[in-house]
This record gives C-alpha cells, structure tokens and sequence, in this order.
C-alpha cells in the first residue's frame, strides 16, 4: 500500500526543520510516544537506528526506525518496523515563505495478521498519517 498525505504548516521552513528534527520534542506531537532510544549509529543521521516505543491505550507498541536519507532542509525519510509491518517513509518539505509545504510519502508492507488489517482497513493509515502531521502542525504554531 502506497499513499501520500500532505499539509502546510504556518511556519517558515527553517523553524519547521528546527522543531522536527529535535527529538525532544517528539513527545510534544506524537501522541503515546513513552520513549525514544538510539540503538546504533548517530542520532538523526543515514543508517542511525532508533526504538520508538509508543502506548496506544492499554498496549505498548515498540518499532524501529532507520534513517534512510537526511537531506534537510528538503527530506528527511527512514523506514520504521514492527512485528508484521515495514513502513517507509519520505518525509519532503517545500519552503513556501511564511509555510511550509510538507509531503509524506508512505508505503506499508504487511506480514501475519497485519496483513488482514491492511486488507480490511486501509483507509486508517492515511488517516493517522495525516492525524500526526496535523499534531505536528499545532505544535509548531504553537512554539512559533
């Protein structure tokens, strides 16, 4: 499954890159997110790999990220795994002046049980996808 979502924040691109590339402040625009680890590599850059473990109400959920490509200000993509799924990510942003233009590029690929999650809801991923961008976007209005 392959899609992309796309909004624009109201904030120039250099505080949009400032703001998305700490993470400290994941925890400010991705809900449930419990902890973020560095398991190899340098923090942020190509091949670092990370353990994002979220709570989704009652359930802990742990996935990995890869960095796959760092070229800000323009992108920034990895891909992110757990148990029966691989997701990749291209993360490009546009500089619109006062906006940012951001497009995210996404596919999933399931295995298991996930993968009759994907066939039965496949709508609910673009809808989270684009639920976090918009949590993104409230926050950096916010801090701008």
């Amino acid at each position: 499954m392959k899609y992309t979502t796309s909004i624009e924040v109201n904030v120039p691109r250099a505080q949009f890159i400032e703001l998305f590339d700490d993470p400290n402040n994941m925890p400010l625009w991705q809900k449930g997110l419990q902890s973020f680890t560095l398991l190899s590599g340098s923090q942020g850059q190509v091949g670092a790999k990370a353990e994002l473990t979220f709570l989704m109400g009652k359930r802990v959920m742990k996935m990995v990220e890869t960095i796959t490509k760092r070229a800000l200000p323009d992108e920034f993509s990895g891909t992110y795994e757990m148990k029966g799924v691989w997701n990749s990510v291209e993360n490009k942003f546009t500089d619109l002046g006062a906006k940012t233009r951001w497009d995210a590029v996404n596919e999933f690929k399931f295995a298991g049980f996930m993968t009759l999650l994907g066939w039965v809801m496949p709508g609910m991923f673009p809808k989270q996808t684009l639920k976090i961008m918009n949590s993104f976007k409230a926050f950096a209005e916010a801090a701008g």
